[in-house]
C-alpha cells in the first residue's frame, strides 16, 4: 500500500469514526403547594436583623390532591388583565398578581397550516403550570399574612390592557398600615419591567425583602433530552455562567436557610437567573447595581422547581416608602434581541443560548451565518454562502494539501522502483520514501489536515443549526421548509411522485428510505473519490467503495441545513482539488475512474492466463 493511500484511508477512517461516535452518542432527537414569601429566622440573629427567606407558604402540607385543570379552566379561576403586544398575547392574574398566561405570536408549534402559536407561560392548576411572580418576604415588624400572597386579590388601579407604552398598575392594602403597589410595563419584544412599591402608613418600621420567582410545576413534558442541548436552569453570577440540569436541582442538598433542596449563590452584584429549554426561556433580571442572592430550589413534596432572586432586606420607617425595579424576560432566544438587551446592560445575555464547549467557533459561525442571511434573506442559501467563506478561509491549507497530492502522483513511478529495490526490507523502503519526500518537498500528511479541520467546524455548525431559533422552521425552497429538521422527502414515495406518504420521522423506515439531500451527499462524496484512481488493494477498494454510502445513511437523519452545508462543502472541495491538481500538471482521469468503478471483473487475458501443462507431463 502506497503512502498516499495510507494517508487517505487514515483521514477518511478518522472522520468516519468521529462521526460514527457522534451519531451513537447524540442520536437525532427523539396539585400544588401555593407559592409565597414567608419568614424563617436564622438562629442567633436579632429580630431587627432578621433576613426574610422565600419559601413555600406554611411548608406543611403535602402534595395537594386536587385534580389538574385544563388551561382554559385555570385561566377562568381568577380575574385577569390582558397583555397584548406585537410579540406577545396573554394575561396577568389579579389573584396573586402572577404573570402566568403568555403566548408568542411570532412562533407556531409546527409548520403545518393552522398550527397554534407557542405557549410560553401557563397558570397554576393546569398540567403545565409555569409562571413568574414578584413579592415581599416578611421580616421584623410585619406578619407573614400582611404581605401579598398567592391568594391576594390585587386591584387594577391604572391602565386596562398591558401593551407597549401602556403600563398597568396593581395595588393592595393589607389593612395593617402598609400599601403595596406594582407597576408592570412591557416592550415590543419579550421584556417586562416591574416596579414594586411599599408605603408604610403604620406607626412603626417594618422589614421586608423583595424577591422575584419563576416557578415550574414538575419537569416540562416536552424536553428534548438531547445530549448537546442544555435544558433546565441558566444563570450569570458576576460574569460566571452556570447551567444546571433539572435533575441536578432535584438532587441538590437541603439548605437549612431556604428550607429545601437549593443551589444558592449569595451577594451577586450583577447577573440573572431563570429556566431555559430548546428555544424559549424565562429569566429574572435585577436592576443593574443591585446586590442580590440567587437560588434554584426544589420542593420534593409538591414537585416544584423555582428560580429565585432575593434582594437585600429593607427597613421602611413609619410614613416612608420604598421602590424596587426588576425585569422579566419571557420569550424566544433570538440572537439579535438578546444582543440588544446585552448592549442595554443585561450582562452576557447572549450566553443564555447554549453555545457549547466550542463556543469560540459556534459564536462566530452563527454571527457570520446571521449576517449572510440578512443580506440574502434565505437561510438555505446563507448556509451555502457560509460554506464558500469557510472554504475560502481554509483555501491556503487546501492548496498546499492538493499540491502535495499532485506531486505524490508524479512520484508514483519512483515509489514503485523503491518498492522493487527494497523488496521485503521495509526499513530500507521507508528510508528511501522519506528521502524522496524530502528531495521533492512533499508532505505525505498534508492531505489529512483539511479533513481534520473540517471536523470541529462540522460539529460547531451542527450545534448552531440545532440550538439556534433562527434555524427553527427556516425555509429554503420547495418542500424544504424547516432546515432544522431532517429532509422531508423520501425515496419511499419516489420523492413525491407516488400517491402515498413518507415514513414516520425517526423510524427505521425513515432511516433506510432517505431523502434527496442525503442522496446528493453520497453522490458528492463518491465523485470526490473519483478524482483519484481506486486503490489496487481489494480491502482498500472495499473501504473506499462503501464510505460515501455509509455516510449518506448516517447523515440522512441530521438537520437538512447541515446536509446542505456538507453537500456544498464536498462540491467546492471537488472543484478546488480538480483545478489545483490540473494547475500542477496532473490531470485527474475523472471519467476513466468513474467508468472503472462500474466494470466487472474480467477474465484474465491470454498473456496472464495460466499455462497448460506440457505434453510430457500428460498421461
Amino acid at each position: 500500500m502506497d503512502d498516499q493511500n495510507k494517508n487517505l484511508i487514515l483521514a477518511t477512517a478518522l472522520s468516519f469514526v468521529v462521526i460514527l461516535i457522534w451519531f451513537v452518542l447524540f442520536p437525532p432527537p427523539e396539585p400544588d403547594t401555593p407559592v409565597d414569601g414567608t419568614v424563617q429566622t436564622t438562629a442567633n440573629t436579632p429580630a431587627d436583623a432578621t433576613v426574610p427567606v422565600v419559601t413555600a407558604e406554611g411548608d406543611a402540607p403535602a402534595v395537594i390532591s386536587t385534580a389538574p385543570q385544563t388551561r382554559t379552566e385555570a385561566l377562568q379561576a381568577a380575574p385577569r388583565v390582558q397583555i397584548e403586544t406585537p410579540s406577545l398575547t396573554g394575561s396577568i392574574s389579579l389573584m396573586g398578581g402572577r404573570i402566568n398566561d403568555l403566548q408568542l405570536k411570532g412562533y407556531r408549534t409546527s409548520t403545518d397550516d393552522g398550527a397554534p402559536i407557542v405557549t410560553m407561560l401557563s397558570p397554576q392548576g393546569s398540567l403545565d403550570a409555569y409562571y413568574a411572580l414578584q413579592g415581599w418576604a416578611a421580616g421584623a415588624g410585619i406578619e407573614a399574612n400582611a404581605v401579598p400572597g398567592p391568594d391576594t386579590q390585587w386591584t387594577l388601579s391604572a391602565g386596562d390592557i398591558l401593551g407597549v407604552g401602556n403600563p398597568v398598575s396593581l395595588s393592595w392594602d393589607n389593612g395593617a398600615g402598609q400599601t403595596f403597589g406594582r407597576t408592570i410595563s412591557v416592550d415590543e419584544n419579550f421584556m417586562f419591567s416591574m416596579s414594586q412599591t411599599v408605603t408604610n402608613n403604620g406607626d412603626a418600621p417594618v422589614t421586608l425583602a423583595p424577591y422575584g420567582m419563576i416557578v415550574q410545576h414538575t419537569q416540562p413534558d416536552d424536553l428534548e433530552n438531547f445530549f448537546i442541548l442544555h435544558e433546565g436552569a441558566v444563570a450569570i453570577a458576576d460574569d460566571e455562567l452556570s447551567e444546571t440540569d433539572w435533575d441536578d436541582i432535584a438532587e441538590a442538598e437541603v439548605d437549612p436557610a431556604w428550607g429545601r433542596q437549593a443551589i444558592v449563590q449569595e451577594d451577586v452584584t450583577q447577573g440573572w437567573i431563570g429556566f431555559t429549554d430548546h428555544f424559549w426561556q424565562a429569566i429574572l433580571i435585577p436592576s443593574e447595581g443591585q446586590t442580590f442572592d440567587q437560588a434554584l430550589t426544589y420542593d420534593a413534596r409538591s414537585d416544584i422547581y423555582r428560580a429565585v432572586t432575593r434582594l437585600p432586606t429593607q427597613t421602611i420607617a413609619a410614613g416612608a416608602s420604598t421602590e424596587v425595579t426588576t425585569q422579566l424576560f419571557a420569550g424566544a432566544k433570538e440572537w439579535a434581541i438578546l444582543r440588544d438587551y446585552e448592549d442595554a446592560g443585561v450582562p452576557k445575555f447572549i450566553d443564555s443560548i447554549d453555545w457549547g464547549w466550542f463556543f469560540f467557533l459556534t459564536k462566530p459561525i452563527f454571527w457570520l451565518l446571521h449576517e449572510i442571511n440578512k443580506l440574502i434573506g434565505n437561510m438555505g442559501w446563507a448556509i451555502i454562502g457560509l460554506t464558500l467563506i469557510i472554504k475560502a478561509v481554509l483555501f491556503p491549507l487546501a492548496y498546499k494539501s492538493y499540491v502535495s497530492m499532485a506531486k505524490m502522483k508524479e512520484l508514483q513511478p519512483e515509489m514503485e522502483k523503491l518498492k522493487e529495490a527494497a523488496g521485503d526490507d521495509r526499513q530500507k523502503m521507508q528510508q528511501g520514501m522519506m528521502e524522496l519526500y524530502k528531495k521533492n518537498k512533499v508532505n505525505p500528511a498534508a492531505g489529512c489536515l483539511p479533513i481534520l479541520l473540517q471536523i470541529p467546524i462540522f460539529f460547531s455548525l451542527y450545534k448552531v443549526i440545532f440550538v439556534t431559533i433562527e434555524l427553527r422552521h427556516a425555509p429554503w425552497f420547495g418542500v424544504f421548509q424547516d432546515l432544522s429538521a431532517p429532509d422531508p422527502t423520501s425515496i419511499f414515495n419516489f420523492y413525491g411522485f407516488a400517491p402515498w406518504g413518507t415514513p414516520e420521522p425517526g423510524s427505521i423506515m425513515a432511516l433506510v428510505f432517505i431523502g434527496i439531500l442525503p442522496l446528493l451527499l453520497g453522490i458528492s462524496m463518491w465523485l470526490q473519490q473519483k478524482l483519484n484512481p481506486a486503490p489496487t488493494d481489494p480491502t482498500q477498494q472495499m473501504i473506499f467503495a462503501w464510505m460515501p454510502w455509509v455516510f449518506m445513511f448516517m447523515l440522512g437523519s441530521f438537520a437538512s441545513g447541515l446536509v446542505v452545508y456538507w453537500i456544498a462543502n464536498n462540491t467546492i472541495t471537488f472543484t478546488q482539488q480538480y483545478l489545483i491538481m490540473r494547475s500542477q500538471g496532473y490531470k485527474p482521469d475523472l471519467m476513466g475512474n468513474i467508468k472503472g468503478s462500474f466494470k466487472r471483473n474480467k477474465a484474465p487475458d491470454a498473456a496472464n492466463a495460466p499455462k497448460a501443462p506440457s505434453g510430457k507431463n500428460k498421461k
